[in-house]
């Protein structure tokens, strides 16, 4: 992994992405993992069961303040999210021992200006835009076009001069592609402007984990905490001035009471957690486990916006989907991990038969009622 980072691998630099309408900062040094005191020692699934949720909650919670709350004001609420994580993390580093690992990066104040602002700018970016597709697109949709990160994190790699094109990962990418253009293709409610600022979202997002990737190359190591202590007050700040020209002069009292207080505390909560969440996982998992928790994520996010927003997922949608999907896993593992973890499921998967026969077989079934409902369900709303 070190090899990785020291050669700028837009691999790696796409495992640093986090989920997109929350103020999740980059993980830049997920192999060293802070000194915690002993304490209860909590098997790895409850880890990956925490992110998984935090992450799809906060999408979900997101669209559904925007869109059924119908607070349309993206800018406002992605400010609330940033100064609400400044507001914890600044209480947490003068209160806690969470934040200590800060004590070892090297920050000055020309590091500041030059790297922390910029970044900052192209994270306030892609969050803002991130949000307002939610006004225009299903979360299933944004889902399926956040696939088509790994193509801008090349091209912005290689435009920035951080890593060299070659044909294999342009294929793959390729492949990436054309899931994505198969399933815009079967999309129902396809809204230009939500998939062109869906689209500017991610290439915001391809810039800063860019430039997050060339900041790895000095003494920086922050964990996703420490990231978010640094580069929260930036973000909000730019963020405010956003909302304040754009939002606020329109916003009433009266809508943000519609919403209530509470809901917004729950939401910035939410918000803040996947960060906590992210940092147990990666200290207690592995990047490959990130990955494929990554991608059953959205999955689940899929078929979450199908139920709880009435998404139409087309089977075409599907198709082009699944092929996005493979194409993802294949550029981030390589075929040898693959072809290793699939055979280590097939062991799991044979001693679960093999102990409880009567519960492999409920699952199956319980899959492909699932799956033929989806199918179906997508085939009556083409015709």
């Amino acid at each position: 992994m070190a090899a990785n980072k020291e050669n700028g691998d837009p691999v790696e630099m796409e495992r640093l992405v986090e989920e997109p309408p929350s103020p999740t900062l980059p993980t830049v040094n997920p192999d060293v993992e802070a000194s915690k005191p002993p304490g209860m020692v909590l098997p790895p699934w409850i880890y990956v069961v925490a992110w998984i949720s935090f992450s799809s909650l906060v999408i979900l919670f997101n669209k559904w303040v925007l869109v059924t709350l119908e607070f349309k004001y993206p800018v406002i609420l992605t400010t609330y999210h940033l100064v609400f994580a400044t507001v914890v993390t600044q209480v947490m580093a003068r209160y806690t021992t969470m934040l200590d690992s800060r004590k070892a990066v090297k920050m000055t104040g020309r590091i500041y200006l030059r790297a922390v602002v910029p970044i900052g700018v192209f994270f306030s970016a892609s969050l803002i835009l991130s949000n307002v597709a939610y006004l225009y697109l299903s979360v299933s949709f944004i889902q399926m076009l956040k696939a088509t990160t790994p193509m801008a994190v090349l091209l912005a790699g290689w435009a920035l001069g951080v890593s060299q094109p070659t044909l294999k990962q342009a294929a793959n990418v390729s492949v990436i592609v054309f899931g994505v253009i198969i399933a815009s293709f079967g999309e129902i409610d396809f809204v230009l402007a939500g998939f062109i600022i869906q689209l500017g979202g991610v290439m915001f997002e391809a810039l800063r984990l860019t430039m997050v990737q060339r900041l790895l190359s000095g003494d920086l190591k922050m964990d996703p905490l420490v990231s978010l202590y640094y580069f929260a007050p930036v973000c909000a700040a730019l963020n405010a001035v956003i909302a304040l020209l754009t939002e606020v002069p329109r916003c009433t009292m009266a809508q943000v009471l519609h919403v209530g207080l509470f809901t917004f505390f729950l939401n910035g909560l939410c918000a803040f957690m996947l960060n906590v969440s992210l940092v147990l996982l990666i200290g207690k998992t592995s990047a490959v486990v990130l990955t494929i928790c990554g991608v059953l994520k959205d999955i689940l996010l899929v078929v979450a916006s199908m139920v709880l927003f009435g998404s139409q997922v087309t089977a075409l949608q599907f198709f082009g989907y699944s092929i996005a999907l493979g194409g993802m896993v294949y550029y981030k593992l390589g075929y040898e991990q693959i072809k290793g973890h699939l055979a280590e499921a097939n062991r799991h998967w044979a001693a679960f038969g093999a102990e409880k026969p009567i519960l492999r077989r409920i699952s199956i079934v319980a899959l492909a009622v699932f799956v033929g409902l989806a199918l179906l369900g997508g085939v009556r709303h083409v015709m």
